[in-house]
């Protein structure tokens, strides 16, 4: 007789595939960030901001404040599922 796996995941299953979903989502976000910043720098450059052109600012320090709220937002959501779901190890 074949074994079957479980229909419904478990706990440290379920924390990793969401673990991995969100890693995914936010390196998509990261990547998109990246690229529109670096594709539209040409047409940014027609703007100032503060006397600097636009897509400079953005990639100088705008792509730093992103990048930063982008590992919080990660380290929140982390937390948030080690709360639910304990953290992968079985250990609640």
């Amino acid at each position: 007789m074949n074994a079957r796996p479980s229909e419904t995941p478990t706990a440290r299953q379920l924390y990793w595939i969401r673990t991995r979903r969100l890693t995914w989502q936010l390196l998509l976000v990261w990547f998109l960030a990246t690229f529109g910043m670096i594709f539209f720098a040409r047409e940014l450059s027609n703007f100032t901001f503060f006397g600097w052109p636009l897509s400079f600012y953005l990639m100088a320090q705008g792509a730093v404040v992103f990048y930063t709220a982008l590992v919080a937002f990660y380290a929140f959501r982390m937390r948030k599922l080690d709360r639910i779901l304990g953290n992968g190890d079985g250990v609640k």
